[in-house]
């Protein structure tokens, strides 16, 4: 991909010329403070935040919510409101709080032209009540600058309720299946507008198509992100307006260094939990992580049964890719006020897991040190794996190859002798073929640990947790809604605090 981008780049001044622009933006509203790019995060055990975007900003964003479609009784309001240069729209964040958990909830954003959404209040930290949650990774923007199969343009398929000439399969399946998860976990490269260049049409005016992509994407996945918690955290494609290395710099202002990524998600996630174990040792590794955490980029949750933390596999450790002087060549970063800071985070918030209430342990990052493909991060696997056996994560969570790949439960390039059956050693999913403009990935060359690989269709994963010793991981064919691969993995989860 990145050879194909190189030599887009260093013909474009001779192809330009025969070349018509024009960016494919999305209608602005009359009403400029119409919501779009509807979405919602958990904030807290007992609060979430609702963000939308408007084409003018708002000097009080507003939301009107209650247990009852037809009684919203409560409004949030905030101050918050920003943009940055290139973009049309402002990015509005207000905190709904006090809700009562795992219960339903409407609500409506205070404008002359918006709708009524829905969403369920979080569980408690400790609720042993089985969820299921939906990982979907590498997930782009469709239609005229959209995706494809190895670039097949005949390989769309149809989601009649947004537009029955274009396709995105995975959000279809995610609408299809809106009841059956309870939100979603998504760690990287979202909507791929430095893809830009890729399209003809946008050769003209690269600035522009950026935003145009940007806008579709999030107005396409509003539909999902407006009901269910939309978790994410940074990949490679949100670093810049083109992933040409060491051309960052020519990126205009606001198109560089994660901005939009920023503005769009970064009032909007959560910090770290206070934690609710009864060991004092515990609150102080939860508080030390809530003052380490930088959201957007790392961050922590928990949810039910599950602890799940979201890091940042592109800057902010040795050799990270993304930052100045990485392989990418992106010089996005760092983001931390010290360079170990994501780390000493990382180790923090494991510490502070107390497994008699959050059983489950799962970090979600961007990029994979286990895969059947080339893309292995050796520099991640550096910084972040030793962490990972030491205090038991039980499941990472990975993208960036473009196809569906699971694990054995693994450490050193080592499988552990134990399997699935109580291992100590975490277990490891890519799930990176939601379907994006660039295609998926071939498979490539198997290795020992890995059990299952797909690369024909899009696909996503899911997680489910069945109780507090067995968690299922399904891999979805997104048009079919077939079950590709379903493993259990089992853990005994006998000690409250893991140390290895």
């Amino acid at each position: 991909m990145m050879d194909t981008l190189l030599t887009l780049a260093k013909g474009l001044p001779l192809l330009a010329l025969g070349v018509a622009a024009g960016a494919t933006y999305p209608p602005v509203p009359v009403d400029l403070t119409t919501p779009v790019q509807h979405r919602i995060a958990i904030n807290s055990p007992t609060s979430v935040r609702i963000a939308w975007n408007t084409y003018q900003q708002l000097s009080q964003p507003c939301v009107q919510y209650g247990t009852s479609p037809s009684s919203l009784g409560s409004q949030s309001c905030s101050t918050s409101s920003i943009t940055y240069p290139t973009s049309r729209t402002w990015a509005n964040v207000v905190t709904i709080n006090n809700l009562t958990p795992a219960t339903t909830y409407y609500y409506k954003i205070v404008s002359t032209n918006s709708t009524l959404e829905t969403f369920t209040s979080p569980r408690l930290p400790g609720d042993k009540t089985p969820f299921n949650i939906s990982i979907v990774i590498d997930l782009g923007v469709y239609g005229k600058d959209g995706y494809t199969i190895e670039q097949d343009e005949t390989k769309r398929d149809l989601i009649p309720s947004i537009d029955p000439s274009l396709n995105h399969t995975t959000i279809g399946r995610l609408r299809d299946n809106i009841d059956k998860y309870d939100f979603i976990v998504h760690p990287g490269d979202i909507g791929y507008a430095d893809d830009w260049i890729l399209k003809a049409h946008n050769w003209l005016d690269g600035k522009d198509g950026y935003q145009a992509i940007t806008e579709t994407f999030f107005n396409q996945l509003a539909p999902i992100s407006a009901r269910k918690p939309y978790m994410t955290s940074p990949g490679n494609h949100e670093a810049a307006c083109q992933e040409v290395p060491l051309t960052s710099a020519l990126c205009p202002s606001g198109q560089k260094n994660f901005t939009d990524f920023i503005n769009r998600f970064g009032r909007v996630l959560p910090t770290a939990f206070a934690s609710t174990s009864p060991d004092q040792q515990a609150k102080v590794n939860a508080n030390k992580a809530r003052l380490l955490a930088n959201p957007p980029f790392w961050y922590s949750f928990e949810y039910g049964m599950a602890h799940i933390v979201m890091i940042d596999t592109e800057t902010d450790f040795e050799d990270a890719p993304d930052q100045p002087g990485g392989s990418a060549g992106l010089n996005g970063g760092p983001f931390g006020s010290y360079l170990r800071q994501q780390l000493d985070f990382l180790e923090a918030d494991l510490a502070s897991v107390d497994r008699s209430v959050t059983p489950w342990v799962v970090v979600a990052g961007h990029r994979p040190w286990y895969t059947t493909g080339t893309s292995d991060c050796q520099p991640c696997k550096k910084a972040f794996e030793p962490l990972f056996y030491k205090y038991g994560v039980d499941l990472g969570v990975f993208g960036h190859v473009h196809n569906s790949q699971r694990f054995a439960p693994v450490v050193n390039d080592t499988a552990d002798p134990n399997g699935m059956e109580n291992p100590k050693a975490p277990m490891y999913i890519v799930a990176g073929g939601a379907g994006n403009v660039e295609g998926l990935s071939k498979v490539g060359n198997n290795v020992t640990t890995n059990r299952f690989a797909y690369d024909e269709a899009f696909s996503y994963a899911t997680v489910n947790f069945l109780d507090e010793q067995r968690l299922q991981v399904d891999f979805i064919k997104s048009d079919t809604g077939e079950i590709l691969d379903r493993s259990v993995l089992f853990k005994k989860h006998d000690q409250r605090f893991v140390v290895q």
